[in-house]
């Protein structure tokens, strides 16, 4: 499944929320939204309007997700229009965007929709999921007699 976000409506989205602490660049959204996609095992595209900042270096190195911006003579949702249209399986896309005019074009070719604020409530659930460590099997298990023996052994302590 591919993941095609609205890169200000989703920034907008987060700016609503009024326990995120401080503002966020597009910069650091994108670093979010990747290391999210990593966990989620997922690519993406982020489309913002616009140019873009003149060094777009801080968008480098970003896994699972390509930043793209529309340039001057576009928009973001035009891009994203387009490329639900152009999509040969558009059921594997999922839109994540409030914008009613985006929606609608996914649902016409049904493809899955999240509003921005949904997408990113998910995305901070599962970020601040802790990993679970797997345990090594002695933990539960103990050591076999000979490892223990070898142990005890070791330090010279006799059984």
């Amino acid at each position: 499944m591919a993941i095609i976000i609205d890169g200000h409506n989703l920034l907008h989205s987060i700016q609503k929320i009024s326990d995120f602490p401080g503002p966020i660049s597009d910069v650091r959204l994108c670093h979010i939204v990747g290391r999210y996609l990593r966990l989620i095992s997922e690519k993406g595209e982020i489309i913002f309007d616009g140019t873009g900042p003149r060094d777009k270096g801080g968008f480098d190195n970003i896994s699972n997700l390509e930043v793209i911006f529309a340039g001057l003579h576009s928009d973001a949702d035009t891009v994203i229009e387009d490329k639900i249209k152009a999509s040969t399986a558009p059921k594997r896309l999922t839109i994540v965007s409030s914008d009613r005019r985006l929606r609608d074009a996914a649902r016409k070719r049904k493809a899955t929709t999240l509003k921005s604020q949904v997408f990113w409530d998910n995305l901070q659930k599962q970020l601040s999921r802790k990993k679970k460590v797997k345990e090594p099997l002695a933990k539960r298990q103990g050591h076999s007699e000979s490892e223990t023996k070898q142990w005890l052994d070791f330090f010279g302590i006799e059984q």
